[in-house]
């Protein structure tokens, strides 16, 4: 007989247990034969917030609700997140089984997007990873100082040997996508299929304004970062108190706004009514904007997958994404 100071299981944990992993079907990365679970779990806070051993119960917990989609950077902990990365995989035996992203040019050790920085970046991302291709190749920032033909000739060279399967932008304006796009045609090379960037209730403007019609006119996928804005949309962040306590404290302060509490009021609401989380019910708002297929979120504890990875099944109704698209759109 259980205790009475036994927690209840959450309604996503339930849900879990009912279904079983794996409930949410796949979506397909624009015209790239990637088909992935409809939410990446960040590898950011890996060998910073999270130890070795969290990021081992971390990535087994998101695999366990039938997640295959892990989203890392070489410039995360000095590389360190892929060698962690790198490690659980092979001794999961699992690799066939994700679809693996990486981002280059940030490291200190290969910056920028040359073709010498692009070629020694993959390699040793690979090298970290221990495998033998890259499902998915972020340009993490846009090189201005190297014009897009030798990028993109670089990117194809490994996309030819094997490398790298697909890539796509993850810090680029609509009009330099539509410039990479015209040079990728006219050179004869692949083309992104990808987008990554910042959208999220109290950040949708540069998104919805800019990069939205390039991604539809386009067919790119899109993974929206810091999908719950470094945690201000979990809810637990209401407070300068609470936000100075956060590692993460210069990125949440700005959404402590009268706006940002009006979102997570209305968030509030619909958490209850659906009996969900706030993160998860703000991660499903995401989930309904046209082109989206997973947003990249970070887990530092185990637990909080479990919220995170519920995003996947939960539908919201039409009178639930007017009420989030009305209070948040200031944002």
């Amino acid at each position: 007989m259980s205790s009475a100071a036994e927690p209840r299981p959450t309604t996503a944990e339930t849900t879990a247990i009912v279904r079983g992993p794996g409930g949410a079907p796949r979506r397909r990365i624009g015209a790239s034969p990637l088909e992935v679970f409809p939410l990446a779990l960040s590898a950011k806070a890996f060998g910073w917030t999270a130890t070795t051993a969290a990021t081992d119960r971390i990535l087994h917990r998101y695999v366990e609700h039938g997640g295959n989609f892990v989203d890392t950077a070489d410039s995360y902990a000095s590389g360190r997140s892929e060698i962690m990365i790198g490690t659980w995989m092979r001794n999961a035996g699992n690799r066939d089984e994700l679809v693996l992203a990486t981002k280059i040019g940030k490291s200190a050790e290969h910056p920028g997007l040359g073709a010498a920085a692009v070629q020694g970046a993959v390699e040793a991302s690979l090298r970290r990873l221990g495998t033998d291709r890259i499902d998915l190749l972020y340009l993490h920032i846009d090189d201005e100082s190297v014009e897009f033909d030798e990028t993109l000739l670089a990117v194809d060279k490994l996309i030819r040997a094997g490398k790298v399967r697909c890539f796509g932008g993850s810090d680029h304006t609509g009009d330099r996508l539509f410039e990479a796009r015209i040079a990728s045609a006219q050179l004869g090379v692949a083309q992104m299929v990808a987008l990554q960037n910042e959208y999220s209730l109290v950040r949708r403007k540069q998104y919805e304004r800019d990069l939205a019609r390039v991604a539809a006119s386009q067919g790119l996928g899109v993974m929206p970062r810091f999908a719950i804005a470094h945690g201000f949309l979990s809810g637990k962040f209401r407070t300068r108190a609470a936000v100075r306590q956060s590692p993460r404290s210069r990125e949440l302060a700005p959404h402590l706004t009268r706006g940002g509490l009006k979102v997570l009021g209305v968030l509030d609401e619909l958490a209850v009514e659906l009996d969900a989380s706030v993160a998860t019910v703000a991660l499903a708002w995401l989930l309904t904007k046209p082109h989206v297929v997973a947003p990249v979120v970070s887990a530092s504890e185990p637990e909080q997958v479990v919220d995170l990875a519920a995003a996947a099944e939960l539908r919201l109704r039409r009178h639930h994404v007017t009420a989030l698209d009305r209070v948040s759109a200031w944002a």
